[in-house]
């Protein structure tokens, strides 16, 4: 079973070079051939019910005030390499980004299949307190979106 895990991030990061809110999650050792965009198409096919009511309720909340809705799926994508993918969009409350990247796992002779490490960041650049409580009141949803997320590259 693959297990989502936080990971550490720097900022500045330079797929937001303004962001001041981030974090980042990862898996290990997901198998198969995988690039980027595979890895997200992987992840956002596979998005169970509660993920797309949670984002409607979402959508349905900040379009009321005017804000940009979306789900991962529909987001733009801002630049992509085989091995990373970023998505964002830039609003009045906050820009955001996120970077899926694909790296190559560290070979093991008990594991000779190809492997990969997966990791979603996700940067956000605040700009005003509206901003700032929508991120104090979305990340417990966020954390728990992400991790289902990287959990279905185990299928």
């Amino acid at each position: 079973m693959i297990v989502a895990r936080e990971l550490p991030l720097a900022l500045p990061h330079p797929a937001l070079p303004t962001a001041d809110w981030a974090d980042r999650f990862g898996v290990e050792n997901v198998t198969g051939p995988l690039t980027a965009r595979q890895a997200l198409e992987r992840m956002t096919g596979q998005t169970p019910a509660w993920i797309h009511r949670l984002m409607a309720v979402r959508n349905g909340l900040v379009r009321l005030v005017g804000l940009k809705t979306g789900d991962i799926d529909g987001f733009p994508v801002l630049a992509e390499r085989a091995e990373e993918i970023v998505v964002g969009l830039d609003d009045r409350h906050l820009d955001f980004r996120i970077v899926l990247r694909v790296e190559p796992a560290a070979p093991s002779t008990s594991a000779p299949a190809l492997k990969h490490n997966v990791s979603i960041a996700t940067l956000v650049d605040r700009h005003n307190l509206f901003g700032r409580a929508y991120i104090l009141v979305v990340t417990p949803f966020h954390k728990r979106i992400v991790a289902r997320m990287l959990g279905a590259l185990a299928s």
